[in-house]
């Protein structure tokens, strides 16, 4: 197999495995969003030290500078909020919506590097723009509300993506040194739980305690399995497996969750997946073009 049909797999193996969280954070019940995530930051930092510690990684955390782990540290906040809106709208029957988050979470990256980092945008990448306010309109109608959960999710992973790229650090070591700024606060919270008799860990099931260990390596697979792919293939392929996750929440909402979807709400994602195919049809002509550039 080649490296780059094995980066493939891995990519998809890694969108799949997060496409099917919703399926794994209600088996954790009767834990509440907070103790699970609670765990997922504990139980994380134990596995990705462990990983670094079997392959020398450790050097490279000791070579960070200030500047960057401050920038980790203002990405663990985002990814901890991410994670515990997560967890609680999938325990709370809003699997639908966590989709929505997800396939909107392009179009708002893109719009975070005009506000932030002043990225000029061309015309389709506007109009997708406009298309997807459009669309979370609809469903403001809709709901009777605007879709929060949507919304924060894509704005905190957005936001999560952004100083990322700024620390300019790799996955595994960055997740080491986000975690291990979260570890106190969730170690001292499940310390708590403890010590009123209402934590759930070891006095439930043992497969509920299993699973919360386990939050820590179904945590950090796919994001090994992502990080190998991005080093086998070109950006221009592992792009458009993004999609993959969102499509398979959104299945698991209707298919396995069976949650409503009435004909507005289905305007409103048509609306979305119309965006992210103009999204996607003008990257594909913007690479193209700069591959004919680069090839005269």
């Amino acid at each position: 197999m080649s490296e780059q049909r094995r980066g493939v797999l891995m990519g998809v193996s890694a969108y799949v495995l997060w496409g099917i969280f919703p399926l794994y954070w209600p088996l954790l019940r009767p834990a509440k969003a907070i103790e699970i995530l609670a765990h997922r930051i504990t139980w994380s930092l134990l596995f990705v030290g462990f990983l670094l510690v079997r392959s020398g990684g450790l050097a490279k955390l000791r070579s960070l500078d200030k500047g960057r782990i401050r920038t980790l540290a203002a990405a663990s906040c985002f990814i901890a909020l991410n994670w515990g809106v997560y967890i609680w709208a999938v325990n709370h029957g809003h699997v639908l919506e966590t989709s929505l988050g997800y396939f909107i979470n392009p179009l708002v990256t893109m719009l975070l590097g005009v506000v932030v980092l002043r990225e000029h945008l061309r015309r389709p990448q506007w109009i997708a723009i406009g298309l997807a306010g459009l669309a979370v309109a609809i469903l403001t109608i809709d709901y009777g509300q605007p879709p929060w959960i949507a919304i924060v999710l894509a704005l905190t992973f957005g936001g999560y993506g952004l100083l990322k790229k700024r620390a300019g650090v790799g996955a595994v070591e960055g997740l080491a040194v986000e975690t291990a700024l979260l570890f106190a606060p969730a170690v001292g919270y499940l310390a708590s739980l403890e010590a009123n008799g209402t934590g759930v860990f070891g006095h439930g099931s043992w497969t509920t305690t299993a699973l919360l260990v386990s939050s820590g390596i179904v945590t950090a697979v796919p994001l090994l399995l992502f990080a190998g792919s991005a080093n086998r293939m070109p950006l221009s392929m592992l792009g458009p497996l993004q999609y993959i996750s969102p499509t398979l929440q959104f299945l698991c909402g209707v298919l396995a969750f069976h949650e409503a979807m009435p004909p507005s709400r289905w305007i409103g994602f048509l609306l979305v997946w119309s965006a992210l195919g103009i999204f996607a049809a003008d990257g594909v002509v913007r690479t193209r073009a700069l591959e004919r550039t680069i090839a005269r």
